[in-house]
């Protein structure tokens, strides 16, 4: 078994459901130290982060990943136990397999290799691992992010080793993502019976012009390499229960992923003023995930897509799709940002898996960019 297929084994077979680290940073730090690198860990609130070191001054280039992982579900809808790895026809099964425990073990494995290759490298070459990513993401990177701030650590590089290849390693080199703004709406009412509804205020009625209107606005037409920003309406629940009654309140639930053109002070001000012109009684909640980042063409996107193109065999797609990553909170700090990973065809399914010869290539491919940054 290779170094890096065994520690991928041991950090899967811990139980890391989010936020909970199940001893896996405390494995990573050991083999750090061992290697020369020096390690903090921040115990914030339940959430346990490594920031671990090696070298000095600039440039800084940062690895980072999370240990955490989301429920497995039921187990006996999983072929294998999901904290019990199995290798089977070179396919590693587990939770977290891809998303991102065959990544962090890939980093440790390839930093390792660096510093014994280049003790005296330029630089700082560290890796920052969250246990709150799949989480509420607050007392994970975001809260690790000002406490690099507050000491005026600055970053130059950030590699996140999340999975975004899609059919093959180093097809897909992510340069960005979307902000994310959710809102939870309350609209109110008036609750009465049905065939009384001169005594009642029905909510869903009152509700329904400004939530066609939300649905059916183009908020703009993308940005660079960005997709045009998107509302999407995830859930509606109004009433008792019992088909005869008008109910009282109507709740909305809903998310925008958007590019640069907004940012969420300006999308919540724009969308209080839609209700407040429907007229609407309402309670509104914003939850802010994140604001946009993109990474404009410069040396790390020069530096990932010649090593890309030679592990994947032509140039990589070059994207700012998907979801959110926890680079979102590392991108203010003045760092330059992309996320280079294994495939992610099967990240939070039943059966989570990645092919080994994509993990045991992922180290090579990762000491490839540190030395192409900092040797």
């Amino acid at each position: 078994m290779s170094d890096v297929l065994d520690l991928a084994c041991e950090l899967i077979a811990r139980p890391s459901v989010t936020p909970d680290d199940a001893g896996c940073q405390a494995l990573i730090a050991a083999r750090l130290e061992a290697a020369g690198f020096a390690c903090e860990q921040l115990r914030l609130g339940a959430v346990d982060n490594l920031w671990a070191t090696h070298g000095t001054g600039a440039p800084v280039l940062v690895l980072l990943g999370h240990t955490d992982v989301v429920p497995p579900g039921p187990a006996e809808a999983w072929s294998s136990d999901p904290f019990v790895p199995q290798v089977r026809d070179g396919v590693l099964y587990g939770r977290g397999a891809a998303d991102m425990k065959s990544g962090v073990a890939a980093f440790v494995v390839a930093a390792g290799q660096f510093v014994a290759a280049h003790p005296a490298h330029p630089g700082t070459l560290a890796l920052l691992l969250t246990s709150d990513e799949e989480g509420d993401a607050i007392d994970g990177v975001r809260r690790v992010a000002e406490i690099l701030r507050a000491r005026g650590q600055a970053i130059d590089w950030c590699i996140t080793g999340e999975p975004s290849s899609t059919e093959r390693l180093g097809d897909l080199l992510r340069v960005g993502r979307r902000g994310s703004l959710s809102g939870q709406l309350t609209v109110k009412g008036v609750q009465g019976h049905v065939a009384y509804p001169h005594k009642a205020r029905n909510p869903i009625h009152l509700a329904a012009p400004a939530l066609a209107e939300l649905a059916a606005r183009q908020w703009d037409d993308g940005y660079e390499s960005f997709p045009p920003t998107s509302l999407q309406i995830s859930n509606v629940h109004a009433g008792t229960g019992a088909n005869n009654v008008i109910p009282g309140e109507l709740q909305v639930a809903f998310n925008l992923r958007y590019n640069p053109h907004w940012d969420a002070p300006r999308l919540e001000a724009e969308i209080a003023a839609l209700l407040q012109r429907h007229r609407l009684q309402y309670e509104l909640r914003w939850h802010r995930s994140g604001e946009p980042f993109y990474t404009p063409e410069g040396t790390l996107r020069r530096v990932a897509r010649a090593v890309l193109g030679e592990f994947a065999g032509a140039p990589p797609e070059e994207s700012t799709g998907g979801g959110t990553s926890d680079a979102r909170f590392i991108a203010p700090l003045g760092a330059q940002c992309i996320e280079v990973g294994p495939v992610n065809a099967s990240i939070h399914q039943v059966d989570e898996n990645v092919g080994v010869a994509d993990l045991e290539a992922l180290p090579r491919l990762y000491r490839r960019l540190i030395e192409r940054l900092l040797a």
